[in-house]
């Protein structure tokens, strides 16, 4: 099947304008320049915004004579294309979100190369060196607000939910937004869109003209999970693990939709955390919740938290079933505690400098069939670290079902193999399967073909 395609050169649109031609030789074709291939397929990702699609495979060969080159001039860059999607246009001329998001990328993939990957500065073996690599990734960016009262909520979930959740989620948002809240999710669609999308009205409805729609992603998953048409600030961090880092450090608070094997990951990292000693008096709101129908999925969820991680986990997070406006209440009570709290101790309001996070949790993981299958799933050990291996279980599952790398490699290897104690496979074993029948690993009407097996 053959799609619309167009060619164009664009101008930047209030993002980045300038850059060295050292820069502009890092973006050249792979055969001149190192960063040309993460470039292009995030820029792919960024013109097809909007889409419903959750194949990063698919998407790469969907456009396969798709190209992207930077030209310099004396006034600044553009950025010449070379059959680009042409649903990203309008008479011809590129959507002004998606002309951001793409100057975004340049932005971001360069800044990284430039000064994080390649600067003395940033350690990025010590845990201090990764977080302060995560600060100024977002302060470059510019998404940090420093003179905001704590008001910003993340919001986790599913790609792949049915209508009734969704709309959930929009009346969630809606009335988070109604109290000045402000959301940031992967900035995919699903649950990554309904509360952006609700907080919008919300917002319209104060009067509120600033708000913060903020997306947070990484190369790896932007493919399969294109930023919605809500996200006005996008931010792509280097590797999942800095990106789940900075969702932590920048949010105030954490609402839990219903989802897949990346929510269950999502979770998983946050409970590690905060089940850390450190963190044990650090307020952190963080709520699961979703409509009636949503019940019995979180009630596995909890089940499986409670029979892993235990009571102490549990505590963390309190569960809210088809009440959007206690949702919101809850929220805003909890980030108040936060607000206190930073005030407190003198933390600041717009990056959690206090929380204790891990290094376990902040080394890249490469889910390879060797990794997957060595990842340590046993009881005999502290339960955030625990909490930690189950994340890069789930981490792995999710790079085989969506990312293109990880499609490939299932594709030549076969299956990854997990393995453990009996007890906790077993518990593995049956969330998945929830997770398969309720058809939350690929969008509605996409037949999903299992990229693990369960090894006990």
């Amino acid at each position: 099947m053959k799609y619309d395609v167009i060619d164009a050169q664009i101008s930047p649109d209030g993002g980045l304008e300038v850059l060295s031609r050292q820069e502009v030789s890092k973006l050249l074709g792979s055969s001149q320049g190192g960063l040309y291939q993460i470039f292009r397929n995030c820029a792919l990702a960024v013109l097809n915004c909007g889409s419903e699609m959750d194949d990063g495979k698919e998407l790469l060969e969907r456009y396969p004579d798709f190209a992207i080159r930077v030209v310099q001039e004396q006034r600044g860059i553009k950025l010449e294309l070379k059959s680009a999607p042409a649903h990203a246009f309008v008479d011809g001329h590129m959507i002004k979100g998606i002309n951001e998001h793409l100057f975004a990328v340049v932005r971001d993939i360069i800044y990284v190369d430039d000064e994080i990957n390649h600067n003395p500065h940033f350690d990025l073996e010590t845990s201090n060196g990764i977080s302060n690599a995560v600060f100024h990734i977002l302060r470059n960016a510019n998404i940090l607000r420093p003179i905001a009262n704590p008001k910003l909520v993340v919001c986790w979930g599913g790609h792949s939910i049915n209508r009734k959740e969704y709309d959930y989620t929009k009346h969630v948002g809606y009335e988070m937004g109604l109290r000045g809240l402000d959301i940031c999710t992967g900035c995919g669609p699903g649950a990554m869109k309904g509360p952006m999308k609700g907080a919008t009205i919300g917002h319209a409805k104060q009067r509120i003209k600033n708000g913060q729609y903020l997306g947070i992603t990484e190369p790896g998953i932007i493919a399969a999970e294109s930023p919605n048409p809500i996200v006005n600030d996008l931010v792509i961090l280097p590797d999942i693990e800095k990106r789940l880092e900075a969702f932590v450090r920048t949010g105030h608070g954490i609402v839990v939709f219903p989802g897949g094997a990346g929510t269950a990951e999502e979770i998983l990292y946050i409970l590690g955390i905060l089940l850390h000693p450190d963190n044990k008096d650090m307020p952190f709101p963080l709520i699961f919740s979703g409509p009636d129908s949503a019940k019995a999925y979180f009630e596995q969820i909890d089940s499986f938290i409670s029979a892993t991680l235990g009571q102490e986990a549990q505590r963390r997070y309190q569960i809210i079933i088809d009440d959007p406006g206690q949702v919101a209440r809850e929220m805003q009570a909890g980030i108040s505690q936060v607000r206190a709290f930073r005030k407190q101790h003198g933390d600041a309001y717009y990056f959690n400098w206090q929380l204790k996070i891990d290094p376990v949790f902040q080394k890249p993981f490469n889910p390879t069939h060797d990794s997957m299958k060595a990842l340590a799933l046993h009881s005999n050990q502290e339960k955030h670290l625990l909490a930690a291996n189950l994340r890069r279980a789930f981490s792995g599952i999710v790079a085989g079902n969506v990312k293109d790398s990880g499609i490939r490699a299932i594709e030549q290897y076969g299956h990854f193999e997990i393995n453990g104690d009996s007890h906790i496979m077993a518990l593995m074993d049956t969330l998945l399967a929830s997770f398969v029948a309720q058809h939350r690993m690929k969008l509605p009407g996409k037949k999903y073909s299992p990229c693990y097996r369960i090894v006990a």
